[in-house]
């Protein structure tokens, strides 16, 4: 095997995608790290590196980009990776008397390997967009809940 069939146009696009989202999941762990949450940017980046691999597996195994089959083929590993992120949210989740702490967290890590999907098969713009939400999400409304907390003088965090 030389070093021309090595860096080919689809295996240069496809470390592509994997690097982007790593990076794409690596921002929304940093928001996570720095919010002293359970899961950060290593443990963002893996999973939503990871989806995008087992896509990118799937499609390429079915048939590849280009063909139907490939693409209809790869839906059953998506459904098992959707299923596989549970296992992993279902960890970052802790019960403390009738607190619940780690939810959010977990639903980052589930959107985020969404996010790798989306790489995986391609929708960039859907992943970049869903990321800047997420991180919204994770920034723009905690401090909304914080104001609210504050107007009805409630703390749910003790």
């Amino acid at each position: 095997m030389d070093t021309l069939t090595i860096i080919n146009s689809q295996n240069f696009e496809l470390v592509l995608k994997l690097i982007a989202a790593l990076f794409l999941g690596m921002s929304l762990g940093v928001e996570r790290a720095i919010a002293g949450k359970t899961a950060g940017m290593r443990t963002y980046g893996l999973v939503t590196m990871g989806a995008t691999l087992f896509v990118v597996i799937g499609v390429i195994s079915s048939g590849g980009y280009d063909s139907a089959t490939g693409l209809s083929e790869s839906t059953r590993l998506t459904a098992n990776i959707i299923s596989g992120i549970g296992f992993i949210g279902a960890g970052l989740m802790m019960v403390s008397g009738s607190k619940m702490s780690g939810v959010t967290t977990a639903a980052g890590i589930w959107v985020s390997a969404g996010i790798g999907m989306a790489v995986g098969y391609g929708l960039y713009v859907v992943a970049v967009t869903v990321t800047v939400l997420v991180l919204f999400v994770f920034t723009g409304l905690w401090y909304v809940e914080n104001h609210l907390k504050t107007l009805t003088h409630t703390d749910h965090e003790e």
